[in-house]
């Protein structure tokens, strides 16, 4: 946590580098009032406080700021296994009062003169995409928008990457500083660019997942090179591991097998009787995740694909290396996906590695010949279009991931159900005083009490 805010001190003391075409560091628009709306109305948003602290609270609704801002009215919000990151102080640059939160899907409220004329217009429903593009850079002419080069201009995470991802909504100032949406209203900066109409044949509570998990899940198959026959092993059953799953058998991959604990593999059996299921807390003595698929899998998966993040470690070695800052993400399950992988094999990594590891079998990749490949933050303008064709023809159903419909009013709580994995809360679709009556298939209203049960 010294770590991440010493990074921010260093990068305001040093400033940006100045070549993003969007202001940056507007978190939340009640911590420079030139950036809310002239009518000072407040709205409700989730703020981070401080490391493991959330809350929910008022702060003044965004204005238009940009040419081709748009403002949209919140109808429907999600909390991702990446939220849990920031709720954990692991990302870098995070400030007391900044607004979380990276899928939403709303109404359009206002359209600044510069998106006006492109398709979009007051009243349309529409998703956001996590990632802030611009749309006509060298990396979004060839549809890989995550790494846009004009949203962010965080010297830090050029410095640490070798270069920048676009900016993300709630996600840090290490990727810009934007305001996020969890929250009744936002601003998109390109929202002719990163707002995709929906149709009213699909429902917020399937379209708000086109806005992160579904690219994300689909990008992590085709970009690790799930194919036809393969057997493939996907370690982490949340949302991400379970609609990987679902796509690799739309692939066509011939057998899936998801490594987790506890209750979330009866979920995705439940789901997906196909699915075969690994529970590592549950081994015998002597036996590894590794022994046991080489066991399933003749001479191991075909492919290996990482959907649950560097910040959980399994040792106690990578536990305290962690606690003292000696790394910041563990290689345990990277070792493990290299070392199950049948030789010449792929492995992906989609979950959340923010910095450095230790003790990475660098060895084994080398000597089998494994591919090892960084999906990246997925490039979700490449695929939104032929995703919500899925979602319209049945192909795929979000739904399947949706445990839980909650209040913004209470998301405070739900973020720390959905860390401590209570509940049975797999995704939940965060609803706010703009949203719809549930669709058909939508879980009730879940509502806590004061003690949050």
């Amino acid at each position: 946590m010294s770590l991440s805010q010493s990074a921010n001190y260093v990068e305001k003391i040093l400033g940006h580098s100045g070549d993003s075409s969007l202001e940056q560091d507007i978190s939340n628009p009640s911590k420079d009032p030139m950036y809310a709306d002239s009518t000072g109305e407040r709205m409700k948003a989730l703020v981070w406080m401080g490391k493991n602290n959330v809350a929910v609270t008022e702060c003044l609704k965004p204005r238009i700021i940009e040419s081709r801002d748009i403002i949209i009215r919140v109808t429907g919000s999600t909390v991702c296994g990446s939220d849990l990151h920031l709720l954990h102080g692991s990302v870098m640059q995070l400030e007391k009062g900044d607004i979380l939160g990276h899928e939403f899907c709303g109404i359009i409220e206002q359209v600044a003169p510069g998106a006006q004329g492109k398709g979009l217009k007051e009243g349309d429903r529409v998703v956001a995409s996590f990632q802030i593009a611009c749309g006509t850079c060298l990396y979004c002419g060839e549809g890989l928008t995550s790494q846009c080069q004009r949203t962010s201009e965080n010297r830090t995470q050029a410095a640490m990457y070798g270069g920048r991802t676009a900016g993300l909504f709630g996600y840090s100032h290490l990727t810009g500083g934007f305001a996020g949406g969890q929250a009744e209203y936002v601003r998109v900066p390109y929202g002719d660019v990163n707002l995709l109409k929906l149709p009213d044949s699909v429902p917020d509570e399937k379209g708000l997942y086109l806005s992160d998990v579904l690219a994300t899940s689909w990008h992590a198959v085709i970009d690790t090179g799930v194919k036809k026959d393969d057997a493939v092993a996907i370690w982490g059953a949340g949302p991400v591991g379970q609609m990987a799953a679902d796509f690799c058998f739309h692939v066509g991959a011939s057998r899936v097998i998801v490594i987790d604990s506890g209750w979330r593999l009866d979920y995705l059996k439940s789901k997906y009787p196909k699915i075969e299921t690994v529970d590592y807390k549950c081994l015998p003595w002597g036996e590894s995740v590794r022994s046991r698929l080489q066991q399933l899998v003749n001479l191991g998966p075909d492919i290996c694909i990482e959907c649950a993040a560097g910040e959980y470690a399994k040792g106690w070695a990578h536990y305290f290396e962690m606690l003292l800052g000696m790394e910041t993400d563990t290689s345990e399950i990277v070792n493990e996906m290299i070392t199950s992988c049948k030789s010449f094999g792929r492995c992906g990594i989609t979950g959340v590695y923010v910095g450095f590891t230790n003790h990475f079998n660098i060895g084994a990749l080398m000597e089998r010949g494994i591919r090892l490949i960084g999906n990246g933050q997925a490039p979700v303008q490449k695929y939104w279009h032929m995703l919500l064709e899925m979602v319209e023809n049945n192909e795929i159903d979000p739904l399947k991931m949706v445990s839980h419909r909650v209040s913004l009013d209470q998301l405070d709580k739900v973020y720390h159900k959905f860390d401590k994995k209570e509940d049975g809360m797999q995704k939940v679709f965060v609803q706010t005083k703009f949203s719809s009556p549930p669709t058909l298939g939508s879980p009730p209203l879940t509502i806590f009490d004061d003690e949050g049960s």
